[in-house]
């Protein structure tokens, strides 16, 4: 994992640029900020090549996506105005298990949140709210986009956990690898070796993300799916 993380270069990941702001596409496997793990996080890559730069956001270690970064106090002190002011609108893209046909559902349980996980509790949590639209429903799973309107730790996690709609290769959440024996008929491997998941962390990508800059002009981006992801989504299709 090491050797992996040198190889990333921070100028690399940027996928849209502005006078205060760099907006990248975070490969998964590493961590947004300080982890004791890993010598290396993003933060720390940003740094390297300006000591400016400061994370608006984060995402969990295992996750693909958006991730903004500001180039000055006053660009950093805007993104955090608008966060809590739920003017940030983060578009994450799930596949999920089972086959759900969301529209515009609402979630909307309340979390209790620990150091390391978030459950629904209706008498301690703190409002939550997250709606879900299916995109694509396939033999056993459903892609699915998730608009995160608070920000509780782990929230489309917990929420569609709740929903009996878990992500692959969650298990926290109850999410169980997506295996290739289960979509492919008559698949052979070897009863002794273990099999491979498809993915091998959960199946979550923040997709979109939309603010304003220092101008009030509105900042958009998209990131593209990483090869894992990709890869999941194609055979899914393939084996539906």
């Amino acid at each position: 994992m090491h050797k992996k993380l040198k190889k990333i270069s921070f100028k690399d990941l940027i996928i849209l640029d502005t006078d205060d702001y760099s907006v990248i596409n975070k490969p998964s496997f590493i961590a947004s900020l300080d982890d004791r793990a890993e010598s290396k996080n993003l933060l720390s890559l940003a740094k390297e090549v300006d000591d400016e730069y400061q994370i608006c956001h984060r995402l969990d270690k295992e996750t693909s996506g958006i991730l903004v970064f500001a180039k000055n106090p006053e660009a950093y002190r805007s993104f955090a105005m608008q966060l809590e002011n739920r003017e940030v609108k983060k578009v994450y893209h799930a596949v999920i298990h089972g086959l759900h046909k969301f529209e515009d559902f609402e979630a909307d349980e309340p979390l209790h949140t620990t150091s390391t996980k978030s459950r629904v509790d209706f008498r301690a949590g703190k409002p939550a709210f997250t709606l879900v639209s299916t995109l694509e429903v396939f033999k056993r799973h459903s892609l699915v986009k998730c608009f995160p309107v608070t920000g509780r730790m782990h929230q489309i996690r917990a929420h569609l956990a709740y929903h009996e709609a878990p992500l692959i290769n969650d298990p926290g959440y109850g999410g169980k690898p997506a295996l290739l024996s289960e979509l492919k008929r008559n698949y052979n491997y070897k009863k002794w070796e273990e099999e491979n998941p498809i993915i091998n962390r959960v199946a979550l990508h923040s997709h979109q993300i939309a603010f304003k800059d220092l101008s009030g002009e509105v900042v958009e981006a998209e990131a593209e799916y990483p090869k894992d992801f990709s890869v999941l989504i194609k055979l899914l299709r393939k084996f539906n």
